[in-house]
């Protein structure tokens, strides 16, 4: 029988009747509550108070005498948090360290903020603190965070197909390279097959293990974010959810951040040992496998030195002005030679003239159109001439222009020409003319000397290097994007598309070379000014990223840097 004091229910008011033992009036008893339960919001007289943490689910529950309950708050305390702690599963979160701005249970607590001096049991906080929780920042903050995780899990599985993709290419090579050589190789051929798949599969692993982490903290994130969205009503559960959001938050930033550091699998790289050929028996494989750092259009190129190689050949009148290049996929250099009137092509890493086709007209600026294929204008003829690679350099086809042709850029099976004053076009490959960008919305000239081309793979972003305006960089509607004119580039002459997607552009006055993000934005200047030497005309890369090429006027010779 409960001992705490009876009530006439005659003289009940509402808020008498809130401080009953609950379990007594359930029994149709009016006997006055002694203790207060904050997590079953409710009051028990001394016998049913120890009924009640007898019960297993209520053990933990937090229980307060009444006078440590202000009168008439027994409707607003609000309610305890229902979230378990992570690390003492059998508690929940209920304290609030007002030092550190962190919740935890009791536990966590006594541990971590002993020594802090503003610890607050959550409902009470809430209560005297009139404390505003607002859960909409973080759960945009969240959303955001989402979003952020998603494009890094994007970019592993991105490096994970080029990764892929390498190896294929790498097998192929081997193969070819096994070919050339005799019966003897089938064993170095396994070997080399074998160490290229174990590679793979070390760095493939890498990839998923990266996925996988941003996949976990990504459902937290959701998780968290879920859990704000679900209440509104429990401020208290509201507070702990923000929290819990904020810290979500926090974690999920450093694991964005060592992804960033971790998130690139550079490429792997087989050459072949051509002594390979005369030592079949003192060998384990077919030549050495590397990893080399994956470049990025955001990574400023280091150049480490330069040789140079002579271009010049026997025909030639006058000396070389080298105007223009373009690198093949097979290493090979396509230069375009304007006092000469030809194009000439170098050997991939002797860079010796290998053979040279004669142009009628003076050229302008080539580009590759595929890898048996370039083209390149004749300002002169008003022409485009398309120069077959196969067996032996010579002129397949021409389009003809109605405008002093100039820039020549080729992407997404168009061609895109400039005249040397104020008009980018762009055509078919055929010579049908699709569209002219000439002015922006207000009707002002976009150009005013334009010296050459670029146009990324996918053909949403042109580059004009522009001697008068610098560096331009239009949309696919012919939109300015961004533009760059600064004492640092002086007379623009030459712009060429990195295949890491970043903007070379040479400053023929300047006498520099600046490279610039795939939006126009500067990343730093790749070759400083050397006031001994002449302007610098023209700036190409190999595909692999590890040489690139400049040419000054006049010169017959080439720089060729290691990067």
């Amino acid at each position: 029988m409960a001992t705490g004091r009876q009530i006439d229910t005659d003289i009940l008011s509402d808020e008498i009747f809130d401080v009953l033992c609950s379990m007594c009036r359930n029994e149709g008893k009016n006997t006055e509550g002694e203790k207060y339960c904050v997590d079953c919001h409710d009051y028990f007289c001394v016998s049913c108070v120890k009924v009640h943490s007898k019960v297993p689910l209520c053990v933990n529950h937090k229980v307060l005498d009444k006078s440590q309950v202000k009168s008439g708050t027994s409707k607003a305390l609000p309610r305890a948090p229902a979230e378990r702690c992570d690390r003492h599963s059998h508690k929940h979160i209920d304290m609030y360290c007002q030092n550190h701005d962190n919740v935890g249970c009791s536990t966590c607590m006594a541990v971590d903020h002993r020594l802090c001096k503003d610890t607050f049991y959550i409902p009470e906080f809430i209560q005297n603190n009139t404390y505003q929780v607002e859960s909409r920042g973080i759960q945009t903050k969240l959303k955001e965070i989402a979003k952020t995780l998603e494009k890094q899990a994007d970019i592993f599985k991105q490096d994970k197909q080029r990764l892929l993709k390498r190896k294929a290419e790498i097998l192929a090579d081997i193969r070819k390279f096994r070919q050339e050589i005799n019966d003897q190789l089938d064993k170095l051929e396994k070997s080399s097959i074998d160490e290229i798949e174990s590679k793979v599969k070390c760095l493939e692993d890498k990839l998923e293990d990266g996925i996988k982490q941003l996949q976990a903290t990504k459902s937290r994130i959701r998780s968290a974010n879920d859990k704000l969205a679900s209440t509104n009503t429990n401020h208290s559960e509201v507070f702990v959810y923000v929290k819990m959001g904020e810290d979500a938050a926090n974690v999920a930033n450093k694991h964005m951040e060592q992804a960033k550091i971790k998130s690139t699998v550079g490429d792997i790289e087989f050459q072949p040992d051509r002594k390979i050929l005369t030592q079949l028996e003192q060998k384990k494989t077919l030549g050495t496998l590397s990893e080399k750092p994956k470049k990025t259009a955001d990574n400023l190129i280091q150049i480490k030195g330069n040789q140079s190689y002579n271009v010049k050949v026997k025909s030639d009148i006058d000396d070389c002005d080298i105007i223009s290049a373009c690198c093949m996929e097979d290493g090979t250099i396509i230069q375009a030679d304007n006092s000469n009137s030809k194009l000439k092509r170098l050997h991939s890493y002797k860079y010796t003239v290998t053979e040279y086709c004669n142009l009628h007209g003076k050229p302008n600026q080539v580009c590759m159109i595929n890898n048996t294929q370039v083209a390149v204008t004749i300002p002169s003829n008003e022409e485009v001439h398309f120069i077959s690679l196969e067996r032996k350099m010579k002129t397949t086809n021409k389009i003809n222009t109605d405008f002093y042709c100039y820039g020549l850029a080729y992407s997404n099976n168009n061609l895109y020409i400039s005249d040397n004053d104020t008009s980018v076009y762009m055509y078919t490959l055929s010579g049908r003319k699709l569209n002219q960008f000439s002015k922006d919305q207000s009707g002002h000239k976009l150009f005013s000397n334009i010296c050459s081309l670029a146009v990324s793979k996918d053909a949403t972003r042109i580059y004009v290097a522009d001697s008068d305006n610098g560096l331009i960089v239009l949309d696919n509607n012919g939109q300015v994007i961004t533009s760059f004119n600064d004492k640092q580039l002086k007379w623009a002459r030459c712009c060429y598309l990195t295949e890491a997607g970043s903007v070379l552009v040479s400053g023929f006055d300047s006498n520099n070379v600046l490279q610039f993000t795939c939006d126009g934005e500067l990343i730093g200047e790749v070759i400083k000014a050397d006031s001994g030497k002449n302007g610098i005309k023209s700036v190409c890369c190999n595909q692999q990223m590890t040489k690139m090429c400049i040419n000054r006027y006049p010169d017959n010779n080439i720089e060729v840097y290691d990067i």
